[in-house]
């Protein structure tokens, strides 16, 4: 009957002792800053300034329209005491709809701008993950911690290495990211 009762206790003892020596192996742990890769990255740059050149004409279009309207309200302020009463009253109508009219397109443009904007930087932090995800796999870390750090040693920061990798590759993103981490890339000087 004591032998039994024993088996237990052994099987306990054993599952301690494979967990610590599971726990006394070495684990590679990395940190990426991902707020200076997206300041960094040239795909979040090339990114930006394909925003830029979507939306550059219709930026320039507002200004110019605001332009136009402040010379408009000056020559008015100007002219208005000078001006025949009906001459005035329709200059400040057309003043008045071409203000409604700018503040319509600069709507819509802020509302187009951010809808772009949030959808490239979604795109673009998508990408980031996965190249992050794929180059831990290739330099065969266990762990990569990001957001939420307050505290990595200088050798942890893999940030300046996946920015490296980030370096090689094609600036624009591609059409469709992949769903898994890309094949592993060549050492670049991991840390442990």
């Amino acid at each position: 009957m004591s032998y039994l009762r024993s088996i237990p206790l052994l099987a306990l003892g054993l599952c301690g002792f494979m967990v610590s020596q599971q726990a006394s192996a070495e684990i590679k742990v990395g940190y990426v800053d991902f707020q200076k890769l997206m300041a960094e990255a040239p795909q979040v740059k090339s990114a930006m300034q394909s925003l830029q050149n979507e939306f550059g004409p219709r930026q320039r279009e507002l200004v110019a329209m605001q332009n136009d309207l402040k010379a408009r309200d000056e020559k008015l302020q100007k002219e208005g005491a000078i001006m025949a009463e009906a001459d005035r009253a329709k200059a400040e109508k057309a003043l008045r709809d071409q203000q409604r009219e700018f503040s319509r397109k600069a709507g819509e443009f802020q509302d187009d701008a951010s809808t772009r904007r949030n959808e490239e930087i979604g795109k673009v932090q998508r990408y980031l993950v996965n190249e992050i995800q794929g180059y831990a796999v290739a330099q065969g870390f266990d762990l990569v911690l990001g957001e939420g750090v307050f505290y990595a040693k200088a050798p942890y920061d893999i940030t300046a290495n996946v920015l490296a990798v980030l370096a090689t590759k094609p600036a624009a993103l591609p059409a469709q990211a992949p769903a898994t981490p890309p094949a592993p890339a060549k050492p670049t000087g991991s840390t442990k």
